[in-house]
C-alpha cells in the first residue's frame, strides 16, 4: 500500500534535515576546537560583548576615539538636577533621540489641567492623617477677627493657639504674603469691644457721642421739704486726638443740660424760696492740651480750659427769690515746659484764669449784679520729680496764685482779694498694670486783704488710683481738695474735700454694672458751718453694638448740714440711650 504523493515528499524532507547536521560536524572534525574568549565586556549589554577581539575590527580600543554614531543615545535622567547637568561639558546631539522634559500630560490625572475632563484623583492619606485644606484664594471668606476687650476692664489674657490647631484660612492679601505687597501698618489694640471707633480727618481721630435720658427726681432743688419733678438730660461729648509721631494735640469737650418740667414754688412758709423757680441747669467742661517736642528732653506744654456751670442746689451761695440760676464761666490757660535731666524731671508753667457770673434774675422781674463775684487769678505751678525705678516716680509740687476781684468790696462790704497756694508731696506709680495712679498729700493756705477775714487753711489730699482686681472687675478711687469763694458774710471761703470710689464689673462684654459712692465735706471757715454730702449711685449699661448703648441710673443724694433747715435728700431714676461713633 503506497503513501500519497504529498505525504511521501514530507517524510523525505524531514530525513534530509536530520542528516545535514551530521555531515557538517564530520566535515569540521579536522579543524582545531577553540573556546569562547571571556572579555570585560562579556557581561555588559553593549554591542560586541560576545565576539572575539580579533574578529571585531570595529572594537573600541584605548586612545582611539569612537565615532558618535557608534554610541547608543541615552536619554537624560529626569530625576537628575538640571544645574548639575549644565556643569558637564556639552556633547553632540547628532544621532541622539531628542527629549524635551516631561512627556505630555504626565501626571495630569492628579494635578494640572486634564483635557478629558476626568475626575481628579484624590491623594491617599495614611490612617489618622488630617485632611489637607485648599489654600485660601480670591473669594475665600474673611476669617472672623477676635473682638477686643472692654475698656471697663483690663485686657483678657487667653492661651495662645498651638501650632497644630485648626486655624481659619487667611487670604494672602490679608496675611501680607503677596509678592511685592507693601507692609501693612499694625493697628493699635482696641481694648473696648463696644467702644466708639471714630473717624479720621487727616491725622486727627474724632470720636463723638450723644446721651439722651429721661426720668424723675424727687427733690431736684434739694429743699428741706422735697418737691419732685420729671427731668430730662441731653449730654453731648467730643474727643479729638492727633496721631503724630512727634508733638500732640488733644481736645476733650463734655457738656450736659438738665431740664425740669415742673417749676419750684416761689415762696415757702411765706418767705422767699431758697431755690429758683426755674431750676434748669447747664454744665460744660472742656480743655485743649498741646505739646510741642523741641527735642528728646525738652517739651513745651499748653492748655486752654473752660468750665460752665451754676451753683450747686442747696448751696448757701444761692440767693433767695431767684427766677433761675445765674451761670458762671471759668476760662483760662496754662503755658509751661517739661525738661528732663536723665531721671530728674522739672515741669513748670504760668496760669491765667478768669471767673465771671451772669446777672441774677429775681422773681419780681428785677435783676441783681454779680460783678462782685467776678475775679482774675494769676499764678504759677512747678513740679520736681525723680524716677527711682520704672513705675515709681516721687514728686514735690508747689503752687502760688493771686486773686483780684473786679470790685474791691463785695455786696456785704468785705475785701476779698487774696494770695494763696499749696505745697504737696506724692508719687506716681505703676505696679505691673494691676495698680496704677498718683497720690499726694499737702497743705493749703490763703490770706485775704480784709483783716476781718481769717486765713483759710487746711490739709489737702489729691489722687487717682485704678486697681484691676480681675479681668472683669476694676476699682477706681479719686480724691481732690479745692478752695472756693463764697458770698456768706464773715466767711473767708470754702475748703472742699471730695472722695469718690467706683467699682466696674462686666457680667458680659456687652453688659456692665457700675457702682459709685461719693463723700464730700464743705467747711465754711469763719461761720462754723459744715456740710456733708453723700451720694450712692448704680448704673447698668447694655451695649447693643459699638454705636448704641442703653443705660439705666439710680442715685440717692444726701445733704447733711449743721445749720437747721439746710439738710435735704433726693432720689433720681433715669433711663436713656447713648449714640456714639
Amino acid at each position: 500500500m503506497g503513501l500519497p504523493p504529498g505525504r511521501g515528499r514530507s517524510m523525505r524532507a524531514q530525513r534530509f534535515r536530520a542528516v545535514l547536521p551530521c555531515l557538517l560536524l564530520t566535515t569540521l572534525e579536522s579543524a582545531p576546537a577553540a573556546a569562547q574568549s571571556l572579555t570585560p565586556d562579556l557581561f555588559n549589554p553593549s554591542r560586541g560583548g560576545f565576539v572575539s577581539p580579533d574578529t571585531l575590527p570595529t572594537r573600541r580600543t584605548a586612545g582611539v576615539p569612537q565615532a558618535p554614531s557608534d554610541a547608543i543615545p541615552q536619554p537624560p535622567d529626569p530625576n537628575d538636577d538640571p544645574r548639575k547637568r549644565s556643569e558637564t561639558p556639552a556633547t553632540s546631539r547628532i544621532g541622539q533621540v531628542p527629549t524635551y522634559g516631561l512627556p505630555a500630560a504626565n501626571g495630569a490625572s492628579s494635578s494640572g489641567y486634564d483635557s478629558l475632563n476626568r475626575k481628579r484623583q484624590q491623594p491617599k492619606l495614611y490612617p489618622g492623617q488630617a485632611k489637607p485644606k485648599r489654600p485660601a484664594g480670591p473669594g475665600s471668606p474673611v476669617p472672623p477677627a477676635t473682638p477686643p476687650v472692654s475698656t471697663l476692664g483690663p485686657p483678657r489674657i487667653a492661651s495662645p493657639p498651638s501650632e497644630t490647631a485648626n486655624k481659619a484660612p487667611v487670604p494672602p492679601a490679608m496675611a501680607g504674603t503677596v509678592p511685592g505687597q507693601p507692609l501693612r501698618r499694625r493697628l493699635k489694640a482696641d481694648d473696648d469691644a463696644f467702644g466708639a471707633v471714630g473717624d479720621y480727618a487727616g491725622s486727627f481721630l474724632i470720636k463723638g457721642g450723644l446721651e439722651l435720658s429721661t426720668g424723675y427726681d424727687t427733690n431736684p432743688a434739694r429743699l428741706n421739704k422735697p418737691v419732685g419733678s420729671p427731668v430730662y438730660v441731653v449730654a453731648p461729648d467730643l474727643l479729638v486726638q492727633s496721631d503724630w509721631e512727634r508733638h500732640a494735640l488733644v481736645a476733650d469737650l463734655r457738656g450736659s443740660f438738665s431740664g425740669y418740667t415742673n417749676n419750684m414754688p416761689a415762696t415757702i412758709d411765706g418767705l422767699a424760696s431758697p431755690s429758683p423757680v426755674d431750676i434748669d441747669r447747664p454744665d460744660f467742661t472742656g480743655h485743649v492740651d498741646g505739646r510741642f517736642d523741641v527735642d528728646r528732653d525738652l517739651k513745651l506744654t499748653s492748655q486752654f480750659r473752660l468750665r460752665l456751670a451754676t451753683d450747686n442746689p442747696g448751696s448757701p451761695n444761692v440767693q433767695a427769690g431767684l427766677q433761675k440760676y445765674p451761670v458762671y464761666a471759668t476760662y483760662g490757660g496754662t503755658f509751661g515746659f517739661d525738661q528732663t535731666f536723665n531721671r530728674f524731671e522739672v515741669a513748670a508753667g504760668a496760669t491765667v484764669d478768669r471767673t465771671a457770673y451772669t446777672d441774677s434774675k429775681l422773681t419780681d422781674g428785677s435783676t441783681f449784679s454779680n460783678n462782685d463775684r467776678d475775679f482774675n487769678q494769676y499764678g504759677g505751678v512747678g513740679r520736681f520729680s525723680y524716677e527711682l525705678k520704672p513705675g515709681l516716680k516721687p514728686f514735690v509740687e508747689i503752687q502760688g496764685d493771686t486773686r483780684v476781684h473786679d470790685q474791691a468790696a463785695d455786696r456785704n462790704g468785705y475785701l476779698r482779694d487774696s494770695n494763696g497756694g499749696y505745697a504737696k508731696v506724692g508719687s506716681s506709680f505703676e505696679f505691673s498694670r494691676i495698680l496704677t495712679g498718683e497720690v499726694s498729700v499737702g497743705y493749703s493756705a490763703r490770706n485775704y486783704v480784709d483783716p476781718r477775714l481769717s486765713q483759710l487753711s487746711g490739709f489737702l489730699t489729691s489722687g487717682s488710683l485704678i486697681w484691676n482686681a480681675s479681668g472683669l472687675t476694676t476699682v477706681k478711687f479719686n480724691t481732690d481738695t479745692q478752695i472756693a469763694e463764697t458770698t456768706i458774710p464773715g466767711s473767708s471761703g470754702v475748703l472742699v474735700h471730695t472722695y469718690a470710689a467706683e467699682v466696674d464689673h462686666d457680667f458680659r462684654r456687652w453688659l456692665t454694672a457700675i457702682g459709685k459712692f461719693t463723700y464730700g465735706t464743705y467747711d465754711y471757715q469763719g461761720q462754723n458751718r459744715n456740710d456733708k454730702t453723700y451720694s450712692i449711685e448704680g448704673n447698668l449699661i447694655y451695649k447693643l453694638n459699638r454705636n448704641v448703648w442703653i443705660k439705666g441710673t439710680l442715685r440717692h443724694d444726701i445733704l447733711d448740714s449743721n445749720v437747721a433747715g439746710s439738710s435735704s435728700q433726693g432720689t433720681v431714676v433715669m433711663l436713656g440711650v447713648r449714640l456714639q461713633n
